[in-house]
């Protein structure tokens, strides 16, 4: 039997009815936007979809970012390309709007079919079946007893209506009103094999141009066309993933509006920026982020699992409430066992063929940015101590 859940969205009073286990197509979300931009959208537009991050000060920047709300955004619309736009985590980004209750839950980020909530305390992720690769890696790091306190913890798999699911441990259960936050590790996020091909390709050079048209070189311009690593390449350089081991993919405070437009973060400045503000000048929480950061980074250097597996496309995921933290990794879709010879640092830089993804890199670099922010914070305190 497939249950509905009714839930009332933060950007409108209305309420949407959801399928817990809905499979929406690709094609169907496209007719989405196309039925909506047909009613009506011209009363209604919203003309800040598109903005680039361009301050270095991020603190001000989300702290007035009511024009980049979703609230002048159809619903239609703002469902739809959330879901053609962001790839789903291991262990999603689900954030509970105003309940504790399994019937509250809201999605942050990754597809909404893709994942959806069980019995308390648990998540179901659909996966492409019972030997998905995803799969096999939380079987291996299940043997693993480093690996294994750094992950949710791995459940089971589940075959339901021909469907095939992992269940994993719910990281939001037991927190209250918890903020959040994404981030994606790693200086490359792309498999190799997902770039081998050299064919030119131009609609991944229009891509590119429509980003920045000053990107291309005067030959690409020329050809009009580009390789596929090149696009990926470029597509990592628009964010701190290639220069800092990581970006921030989303985040959210408390009960409110979720922030998944942080792509383009990538200065020091704004790095920090953002980070200080998800942590609200709370030292003690951030003191035990950083604990917790550097714990992770110490397993992970003494796996098993992670000295034979290339880690690509992880997340950490950040959680914390006025009482506790927590921080996993996840999301293991692109995670490979390494060839037979092939052993790698975790920190060199990529070259093709060496499988290096820099996720011990973004680790360090990770830290060096949550004791800077911790830095700052004991300053400001030290400064309002000595103005009484």
């Amino acid at each position: 039997m497939t249950s509905t859940v009714l839930q009332p969205m933060a950007w409108t009073n209305e309420k949407i009815r959801l399928a817990c286990v809905d499979n929406v197509g690709i094609r169907q979300l496209w007719k989405l936007i196309a039925l909506d931009n047909n009613n009506g959208t011209n009363a209604n537009t919203n003309k800040n979809n598109n903005i680039v991050v361009e301050s270095e000060n991020l603190a001000d920047f989300l702290s007035n970012r009511d024009l980049l709300l979703p609230n002048k955004m159809s619903l239609l619309k703002f469902l739809a390309i959330n879901a053609l736009e962001l790839s789903a985590p291991a262990a999603p980004v689900l954030l509970q709007h105003g309940s504790t209750k399994t019937n509250g839950w809201v999605q942050l980020a990754g597809h909404p079919e893709s994942i959806v909530p069980a019995a308390a305390g648990v998540v179901r992720k659909r996966v492409s079946g019972p030997v998905d690769s995803e799969v096999k890696a939380y079987r291996q790091i299940a043997q693993d007893a480093c690996a294994a306190k750094l992950v949710p913890k791995f459940l089971g798999v589940q075959e339901m209506k021909g469907e095939t699911y992992i269940e994993l441990q719910d990281l939001l259960h037991g927190f209250k009103e918890p903020s959040v936050m994404d981030i994606k590790m790693g200086c490359r996020t792309f498999s190799e094999s997902e770039v081998m091909n050299t064919t030119l390709r131009p609609d991944l050079y229009k891509k590119m141009v429509a980003v920045d048209s000053t990107a291309p070189t005067e030959e690409e311009h020329r050809q009009q066309a580009i390789t596929k690593l090149r696009y990926m390449l470029f597509r990592e350089q628009m964010s701190s993933s290639q220069s800092k081991g990581f970006r921030i993919e989303a985040l959210r405070l408390g009960n409110n509006d979720p922030v998944t437009d942080l792509k383009t973060v990538r200065t020091a400045s704004q790095i920090q920026g953002t980070i200080s503000h998800f942590l609200n000048n709370r030292r003690t929480t951030t003191k035990d982020i950083i604990k917790r950061l550097k714990t992770m980074r110490s397993l992970m250097e003494k796996s098993e699992f992670f000295r034979t597996h290339e880690i690509v496309g992880s997340s950490i995921f950040i959680v914390y409430d006025e009482e506790k933290i927590g921080a996993w990794l996840i999301d293991f879709a692109k995670a490979r066992r390494l060839p037979e010879g092939v052993s790698i640092t975790h920190r060199k830089p990529w070259i093709p063929g060496n499988c290096e993804e820099g996720l011990l890199h973004g680790m360090d670099e990770l830290i060096q940015v949550f004791e800077n922010v911790y830095e700052s914070q004991t300053k400001t305190d030290l400064r309002k101590c000595s103005r009484r």
